[in-house]
C-alpha cells in the first residue's frame, strides 16, 4: 500500500494543481461560450457580444481581454474604415479545442444533474 506522501501521489497532486489553474480561466462566466464560438471561426467583437444572450459588451470585452492575456485568444484590429476588431484562437487556444469538445460531450451525457 502506498503512503499519502508517495511520489505517485505527489505527481497526481501536481497534475490536479495544473488542472485547477486551467479552470481558473475556463470557469469565468462567458469564457467557455466565447472559446467555443471562436473554435468554430474567428469573429468580430460585435458578433461575439450579440451571439451570447445576456452578455453585455462590457463583460464581453473583459472576458476577451482575460482570454487574450491567458494566451488563448488573439485580437486583431483592422484600422478600416471602419475600424474592426477580430478575435481568433491562438495556437494554445486551438490546442484546447479537443478538451473543450470532450468537456461538452461529457456535460451532455450527464444531462442537467446538480451537485
Amino acid at each position: 500500500m502506498m503512503g499519502v506522501g508517495s511520489p505517485k501521489n505527489a505527481e497526481a497532486l501536481e497534475l490536479a494543481d495544473e488542472l485547477a489553474r486551467a479552470f481558473e480561466v475556463l470557469d469565468r462566466r462567458w469564457a467557455p461560450q466565447l472559446l467555443v464560438l471562436l473554435s468554430r471561426r474567428p469573429a468580430r467583437f460585435a458578433e461575439l457580444a450579440r451571439a451570447i444572450p445576456g452578455l453585455s459588451k462590457r463583460m464581453a470585452g473583459e472576458r476577451l481581454r482575460e482570454l487574450t492575456d491567458a494566451g488563448l485568444v488573439e485580437r486583431t484590429v483592422d484600422p478600416g474604415p471602419p475600424i474592426t476588431t477580430t478575435y481568433a484562437l491562438t495556437a494554445d487556444g486551438e490546442a484546447l479545442r479537443p478538451a473543450l469538445e470532450e468537456l461538452c460531450s461529457w456535460a451532455k451525457r450527464r444531462g442537467r444533474r446538480t451537485a
